[in-house]
């Protein structure tokens, strides 16, 4: 055969060959080469005497049943190189080439050596373009990919039954597949991008971060479609070089300790290829897993809980709530939770809803909404079921298709701090500045603090960094009962409402002032004494400014109450032109403090709009009361409308108002928690 007509067989890929017996049936010696590989390797050396400068790589595209044997016979066809190079011919390549009748070769395409993920956020892993490819290593506002931690129920496989320990321990990413559809949905996409001209010796693998291995699972997806479990590292043949593959990645729980891993990992893909396979290259992207937020006041409600007691306070209560619900106009109006483990009527202090997300596409977000139990601890003795049984709701109802359930807790915790683990004391402060999402809202002090376990669950989370105020003196210590928020025409966006015992000692002083000491307040309603026994709750204002007990306990819950908001100023820029005081009186209870006149702060704001607080049956006056009179006047240049709802004895009696005894789903409403770049 003339060295033209060598020139005419094309150099072999892993896109143009699967194997070295292909073309040939006979059995194969390992030892020596088989007739097909020496037939290849020959053509190749004789390209290069008659062509050298093809590129030498093509040799490489021979398939070798044998790696070590390979080398041999590559080396053989490096010496044909040297012949061409160095002796000559008597032919020029260029005449070889023409006298074949073919053009020549071009060489061969750079390596495509490149790893994919979403990258820009747009919901879609691209392949080609630069889109993704811009910034992949890095994790910023405008760059990285991210991913869920896949802790929801799709299918409502898990048992509505159980101690604290079984219930938590079942979800989604709990087994090794993909149950159903839409729980592949929750799992965010990694691919390669083809390299369709592979060298057929090159080889690769995928592996991701030491670190975030026992956190992560990773799947990939197999020739019919499926996904199967993969892990570190996950070896590539040139076929898949060649053609692509894909992964899918999921969290196997949210991130609790930073200090133990921090939610992102780096995901690489290295391919040794070249003429000795001596040249490695590697692509690198950066994923986080989306962190749990919790909700504010500026999104609006979705949904209204409130517990469900057969009890005749309970259905006045209800009533009125419901009332409010429907003003403010929620889609989804308020669902009456009959199923609880215990009757507990604090429904906003056993569980509080957050959400996680990643990009969608056309901007949006796949969100999994995030219901975490509370940490108070009512049994300690049995750890397998120590929480407070109200809390399992979180699993046995709210966990579903794109709903999840978190609980963390500490049993060595203090039980004399333990109302502080309640979501009463857990509230967000809306955003503002360098904080698009808002910031977590809670009362902590050295010695006076929430659950250190959840605390540092909550604090990993890092894109709402906390607030915390001193709430040590307040017997219930939950920040629900001094300050709430309200959406404004403010610098901010916002506006804080505040308890203020001085401005309602100096309304009783008004009044009295006016003549009107004698007219009653609290008239009909009754205090529970500690024995359950009942008594008449009514006074006059005189005799309510006459009780030295309540005027000093007054006086320094005024005191603490400047002190909080001297630390909302400090971090938010707050002003006091973006502060509405809400006025009522406190008295002293085992050493610290309660709110004697219901507690209008303690209310559940449930639109822009709409404003539930607890009826305050203050001195009626002119044939109104004069603390439901403030409050609406309070609130009415901004656009709120008050919805008084009775809750004395449910609730005021019992050392709580509304926001206690309700909750809210909120909708994932604002920016996107990637854009603030923490």
């Amino acid at each position: 055969m003339s060295k033209a007509e060598w020139v005419q067989s094309r150099p072999m890929t892993a896109a143009s060959v699967t194997s070295g017996t292909s073309a040939h049936t006979e059995p194969t010696n390992v030892n020596s080469p088989s007739a097909f590989e020496t037939h290849c390797i020959t053509m190749i050396a004789w390209s290069t005497i008659a062509a050298p400068e093809n590129d030498p790589a093509t040799w490489l595209r021979c398939p070798m049943q044998n790696s070590s044997l390979g080398l041999r016979l590559v080396s053989v066809a490096a010496l044909a190189c040297l012949f061409a190079a160095g002796c000559g011919s008597n032919d020029s390549s260029e005449q070889v080439v023409a006298d074949a009748g073919v053009e020549a070769s071009p060489p061969p395409a750079a390596p495509i050596i490149d790893l994919r993920a979403d990258t820009n956020r747009d919901g879609v892993v691209e392949v080609q373009g630069d889109g993704d490819d811009t910034g992949e290593d890095v994790w910023d506002k405008s760059h990285g990919a991210v991913f869920l931690a896949n802790i929801d129920d799709d299918q409502l496989r898990c048992s509505k039954d159980g101690t604290d320990v079984e219930l938590a321990a079942c979800n989604d990413a709990a087994d090794e597949v993909i149950n159903g559809d839409d729980d592949l949905l929750d799992l965010a996409r990694i691919k390669t991008r083809p390299w369709p001209e592979a060298e057929i010796m090159a080889k690769g693998t995928i592996t991701w971060s030491t670190a975030a291995q026992p956190f992560v699972r990773m799947f990939r997806k197999q020739a019919d479609g499926t996904f199967k479990v993969v892990t570190s590292p996950v070896a590539l043949t040139a076929d898949d070089l060649s053609s692509g593959v894909e992964l899918a990645i999921e969290g196997r729980d949210i991130v609790r300790d930073r200090t133990v891993w921090d939610g992102y990992i780096d995901v690489t893909l290295t391919v040794t290829h070249g003429l000795f396979l001596d040249e490695v290259t590697s692509d690198v992207v950066k994923m986080r897993m989306s962190p749990v937020m919790t909700q504010h006041h500026l999104q609006p409600v979705d949904t209204a809980y409130v517990s469900l007691l057969n009890d005749p306070d309970s259905e006045i209560y209800r009533a009125d709530f419901a009332k409010a619900v429907q003003a403010a106009q929620v889609p989804n109006g308020v669902q009456e939770l009959d199923d609880l483990a215990d009757l507990d009527q604090w429904t906003q202090d056993f569980f509080e809803v957050g959400y996680m997300s990643m990009p969608a596409t056309a901007g949006s977000q796949h969100v999994v909404h995030v219901y975490y139990r509370s940490a108070n601890v009512d049994n300690p003795k049995n750890p397998d079921d120590a929480l407070r049984a109200a809390g399992k709701i979180v699993f046995t109802r709210f966990r579903g298709k794109d709903s999840a359930g978190v609980q963390e807790f500490d049993l060595s915790h203090d039980g004399n701090m333990d109302s502080l683990n309640s979501f009463g004391n857990t509230e967000t402060v809306p955003p503002y500045g360098d904080y698009p999402l808002g910031r977590l809202f809670r009362g902590s002090a050295p010695t006076f603090f929430p659950d250190p376990k959840m605390t540092k669950l909550m604090e990993a989370q890092a894109v709402q960094p906390p607030i915390y105020i001193d709430t040590s003196w307040l017997l219930v210590g939950h920040v629900d009962e001094t300050i709430s928020f309200a959406k404004a025409s403010s610098p901010r966006g916002w506006i804080v409402l505040a308890n203020d015992a001085r401005l309602a000692k100096k309304m009783l002083e008004d009044e009295v002032a006016k003549g009107h000491g004698d007219v009653k307040m609290f008239e009909g309603v009754k205090w529970l004494n500690d024995n359950w026994t009942e008594s008449p709750a009514e006074v006059t204002i005189q005799q309510a400014l006459n009780n030295t007990e309540v005027m000093s306990e007054s006086a320094k819950a005024a005191v603490e109450v400047d002190s909080q908001i001297e630390t909302i100023k400090k971090e938010t820029g707050l002003t006091d032109e973006e502060i509405v005081h809400l006025p009522f009186l406190h008295y002293p209870a085992y050493g610290f403090s309660l709110a004697w006149q219901p507690g209008t702060v303690n209310s559940t704001y449930l639109s822009d709009s709409h404003f539930a607080a607890p009826d305050p049956h203050g001195p009626i006056i002119d044939g109104k009361d004069i603390f439901k009179t403030q409050l609406e006047e309070a609130l009415k240049p901004y656009g709120i409308t008050v919805d008084w709802v009775e809750n004395w004895n449910l609730y005021h009696r019992l050392e709580g108002e509304v926001h206690c005894g309700s909750n809210v789903m909120r909708q994932t409403t604002g920016p996107k928690w990637w854009e603030s770049g923490r």
